[in-house]
């Protein structure tokens, strides 16, 4: 543990204060790289077919598997996938199968690649009906949780279980409640954020500190 780790302070409702005095929930608090993926990315919106396919994809990968696992490996996932442009990952041959199942930069799971292969060509379907963002932010619900400590976040929702249900659907995979919450998690659909972390209320979709109505 780095020194400034370590200069913490845990609060009673869960938040850790670091030591630039910024209240962050524990699995965003030590490790750097998921510091700064909380305070710049996570919860903010994602738009943009590209980026929601990167997004579901990544979410599929993690299934199992740490978030700070899937962050390190952002990168070479982003060169191994083509960006995650939908149009080039649909297009995949079993020889890219292959080529992915041999690259050590990624996870090496032959079901999530191909689930991944799979999406990029349910998401291509999705343009002749709205396209993939207008779908997956039409299940953003009226309200959003108001989490005071971490064991008052949920995992799941009844939006992230119809979304699940309505992306089976279409054709996609590894899009499982649970993974699904976490995507709206991620992108902004929710906001998960404990009311006393710094980063709650930031994302322009909901309200700061309540959290109760949708921002105007």
């Amino acid at each position: 543990m780095s020194p400034a780790a370590a200069d913490t302070t845990t609060t009673d409702t869960g938040v850790v204060i670091g030591e630039d005095g910024l209240a962050r929930p524990p699995w965003a608090a030590r490790d750097p790289l998921l510091r700064e993926y909380y305070d710049n990315e996570w919860g903010m919106p994602v738009h943009g077919e590209q980026a929601l396919f990167e997004r579901i994809s990544l979410e599929g990968f993690q299934a199992g598997l740490s978030w700070a696992t899937i962050l390190r490996k952002r990168p070479a996932f982003r060169e191994a996938f083509d960006d995650f442009d939908p149009d080039s990952v649909a297009a995949y041959t079993e020889d890219d199968e292959a080529r992915l199942l041999g690259n050590a930069g990624i996870v090496r799971n032959k079901a999530k690649i191909r689930a991944a292969i799979t999406n990029a060509r349910a998401t291509i379907e999705l343009r002749a009906e709205d396209g993939l963002e207008a779908f997956v932010w039409s299940f953003k619900p009226e309200t959003t949780p108001r989490p005071r400590t971490m064991a008052e976040i949920p995992t799941t929702s009844p939006e992230s279980v119809a979304l699940s249900k309505a992306l089976r659907r279409k054709g996609f995979a590894f899009v499982g409640p649970t993974t699904m919450f976490a995507l709206m998690e991620a992108i902004g659909i929710v906001d998960t954020h404990l009311v006393d972390s710094h980063r709650r209320g930031t994302s322009g979709i909901w309200p700061h500190p309540d959290g109760d109505a949708a921002a105007s």
